[in-house]
């Protein structure tokens, strides 16, 4: 009897799981993220942000949240506390008063610049492991993923 019902369970073991090993990875990105930078009070989801819009000068809240696939909510989060800290500016858009336009401030632009070897250093860590094509491999599979599995994300992203 004990056989019959655990044949119908799902396999217990985790590892076997995409969502498990990928959700895995993401905690050591975040934990390498997070000791490289430690100096710098930055989140990677803060960096993104701060990234399009170091790429984008007065890109629209919404735009920038597309840019990296953040919902609304988290977004205005994000954006407050950037602002708060005196990295970004946010402004009313000239065209349309409730579309809010955000710039780097000189010391946004200082962080972002101050970011840059720490973030690749975590970078570097993360993929360690991986020899120089099996990173181009887990890269072109991951844009796939992404790619391939948007429409299900709570935050659409934008694509390239």
């Amino acid at each position: 009897m004990d056989n019959e019902l655990e044949a119908g369970l799902p396999d217990r073991d985790p590892i076997g799981h995409a969502g498990f090993l990928i959700r895995r990875v993401h905690q050591i990105s975040v934990a390498l993220f997070a000791d490289e930078c430690e100096a710098l009070d930055i989140t990677p989801t803060q960096f993104g942000i701060m990234l399009a819009i170091a790429a984008q000068p007065g890109i629209d809240q919404s735009t920038a949240a597309e840019e990296r696939g953040v919902d609304r909510a988290t977004m205005a989060s994000i954006v407050a506390r950037l602002e708060g800290n005196g990295y970004i500016r946010r402004v009313p858009g000239r065209a349309d008063r409730r579309q809010k336009l955000l710039s780097l401030t000189a010391a946004g632009k200082k962080l972002l610049a101050k970011a840059q070897a720490p973030v690749e250093r975590a970078t570097e860590r993360a993929l360690e492991p991986l020899s120089p094509r099996d990173r181009k491999a887990l890269m072109r599979l991951l844009e796939k993923l992404v790619d391939g599995g948007n429409h299900h994300g709570r935050a659409k992203l934008r694509l390239k």
